[in-house]
């Protein structure tokens, strides 16, 4: 035991530091600027397939291995030959570009003939890069991108060589715009959101939700969602969202009378949103600004009313439900104070104020997260309560985290350039429109419902930001042809892409939630899907209305955002069951039927929207004073 210690020490600090040099790299980056875009992309790329090969290993271990390798059983399995030699020929493929740069930029692409070690190193780092993908994620991905190479080789009939030229040689492929987003946005808000965590910032996130809703009537389930909310700030990962809130809310939520897979829901659905809360949101929303060639501020400011559409109906549904099975808040005295939570933690909100405000004044987003990273330590050590977290030991492993914690996108990024290389060397996006378009006869409402159920059976076996991007690609240029701005289109598929989280069978955020509640997993599927319901009808709103992207004029914003709350309140009730008071099938009917004419743009539809809530309300408020006591 004490032998393997010490062979395994070494090894540990030689990660560590491999993985604090890359979050310091990117940091470094940001401040003085990046190196030209290939060699940049490569050694990202090169950090994180080395770090991914140190720490996970090709499969996981049996109870006998695990019995015969103790170490394993300590959260740490040295890395074997074969893990070594996996990063010695990545090193080899990756090095060829920083060692011949001159080459690679004066050849001339799909002309010049690859040299047999051109060949040699762009084959093993196609093949190093899936399987580092199936370490990090499973097999959806990979297989994803194998499906797309035996397309191209064998349906599409593109020489392998001009297909190695793409992928490998270029900045098309391997190399291309995802990859730089990772490398360039992504890394340095993932280090943003490790440095926050390790200054108490969840803790605070949790502490302030509880305060300000954990007392009122289904409090834990509106903590869950406050807190979701914020925590997706620093967090771009629904599974790693639920795994910190819901080790939380979820039992308080059970304890105070929602149903096991009702609370695991819950936690789902507010954890899934907050990759579509601003100002920090989820790693697709990086792509989606290089993708359209705006800032990412653009992107918060189309983002931000769907937004509060979506957790303003998650809260009513938690509220509605709460108030039909008449279950009451935790017990203040057993809550945090708000006016002490803020008094002793409130500033560690500082950092977040920083990026906004560096973004505010003009700065790049990657300068805003890195002058809030920056300050995440110096603010802890203003209280002596949070003075504890400020140590070296807890700095170092903020670093460790954030590159860890990036990996995951990294490598997905990669292997979508793979599948993205392919799609523009064989025109596949254009054929892919094509029979969106032909399918769709024009009707906008097929092209979208298409794109939808192309979007979450994507997202069901990879991450939003693959997902996201193959979307791209492939649809979203379908349902533009057919009349959506722009904006509206990727933002569409943006959420599709994050829905798909919380929509059955696969449903990542569903499981995660099911593990912490011992629910039953089709229970809390549907269940998911009729609290988040109000995420799967607002895209289709945005498409037809753009004003809900705050585009056109605030008159317009204004009446669309309203009659779009309105609606989805209605839909919460109606699904839940309960509005002014319980309501019966025709009410929720009723109720369902005014949400839809609400949510559809136009006037007559308000009308109607507007007639039937009107007439549900004095319906319940009959039915209230018929059954109060006489006096």
């Amino acid at each position: 035991m004490v032998q393997s210690g010490i062979r395994r020490e070494p090894v540990k600090a030689i990660i560590a530091a491999i993985a604090i040099t890359m979050s310091l790299y990117h940091m470094y980056v940001v401040w003085f600027g990046a190196p030209e875009q290939h060699l940049f992309r490569a050694l990202h790329l090169m950090f994180a397939l080395s770090l991914t090969f140190l720490w996970y290993r090709r499969r996981t271990l049996t109870e006998d291995e695990l019995a015969m390798r103790p170490e394993a059983a300590q959260g740490f399995i040295p890395p074997t030959l074969g893990d070594l030699v996996l990063i010695g020929i990545s090193a080899i493929a990756i090095g060829h570009v920083f060692v011949n740069y001159d080459y690679f930029i004066n050849r001339i692409y799909y002309v010049d003939d690859l040299s047999l070690f051109d060949q040699a190193c762009g084959i093993a780092l196609i093949a190093i890069i899936l399987e580092g993908t199936r370490r990090m994620m499973g097999w959806a991905l990979p297989i994803t991108a194998l499906v797309f190479l035996v397309y191209a080789l064998f349906i599409a009939r593109v020489e392998p060589m001009r297909l190695l030229d793409q992928l490998y040689m270029t900045t098309e492929g391997i190399f291309g715009m995802p990859l730089g987003v990772s490398a360039a946005y992504v890394m340095i808000f993932v280090v943003f959101g490790a440095f926050m965590e390790r200054t108490g910032t969840g803790q605070l996130f949790m502490d302030f939700a509880m305060a300000m809703t954990g007392s009122s009537s289904g409090g834990p389930g509106k903590v869950a969602v406050v807190s979701s909310s914020l925590f997706g700030t620093i967090s771009g990962s629904a599974v790693a969202n639920v795994m910190v809130t819901g080790q939380i809310s979820i039992p308080m939520m059970k304890r105070t009378g929602f149903t096991p897979h009702f609370a695991g829901a819950v936690e789902a659905v507010a954890s899934t949103g907050g990759q579509i809360m601003p100002p920090i949101m989820g790693a697709a929303a990086f792509v989606m600004a290089e993708f359209m060639g705006v800032s990412y501020g653009q992107v918060i400011i189309w983002a931000t009313i769907p937004a509060i559409l979506y957790f303003v109906a998650c809260f009513a549904s938690v509220h509605f439900e709460a108030k039909r099975l008449d279950l009451r808040g935790v017990p203040r005295e057993e809550l945090p104070r708000l006016g002490e939570t803020l008094r002793t933690k409130g500033h560690l909100f500082l950092p977040v104020v920083t990026i906004l405000g560096v973004m505010y004044a003009g700065y790049s987003a990657p300068l805003a997260a890195l002058a809030g990273t920056l300050v995440c330590f110096p603010v802890a050590a203003l209280r002596a309560n949070t003075r504890h977290a400020v140590t070296l030991k807890n700095l170092l492993e903020a670093l460790i985290d954030g590159a860890k914690n990036t990996l995951a996108v990294a490598l997905a990024c990669a292997c979508a350039g793979i599948i993205i290389g392919i799609v523009t060397l064989t025109g596949l996006g254009i054929t892919f429109t094509q029979v969106v378009v032909h399918l769709a006869q024009d009707t906008l409402l097929l092209a979208l419902i298409l794109t939808m159920m192309a979007g979450i059976l994507l997202g069901m076996g990879m991450p939003t930001t693959p997902a996201y991007i193959i979307m791209s690609a492939l649809l979203i240029p379908a349902i533009i042809k057919l009349g959506v701005p722009k904006p509206s289109a990727h933002m569409f598929a943006f959420y599709f892409a994050i829905l798909s989280a919380i929509t059955p069978p696969v449903a990542l955020a569903v499981y995660a939630a099911t593990g912490l509640a011992k629910s039953d997993l089709w229970k809390t599927g549907w269940s998911a899907v009729k609290v988040g319901s109000a995420g799967f009808i607002v895209p289709f709103m945005f498409v037809y209305d753009p004003a809900l992207l705050m585009i056109g004029s605030w008159l317009d914003i204004l009446h669309v955002s309203i009659t779009a709350t309105a609606g989805c309140l209605l839909l919460s009730a109606g699904l839940a069951g309960y509005f002014i008071g319980p309501a019966s099938t025709v009410q929720r009917a009723l109720l369902i039927g005014g949400a839809f004419a609400l949510v559809v743009p136009g006037i007559v539809t308000d009308l109607i929207g507007a007639a039937v809530t009107g007439g549900v309300t004095l319906w319940q408020l009959a039915e209230r004073k018929k059954a109060a006591p006489a006096r």
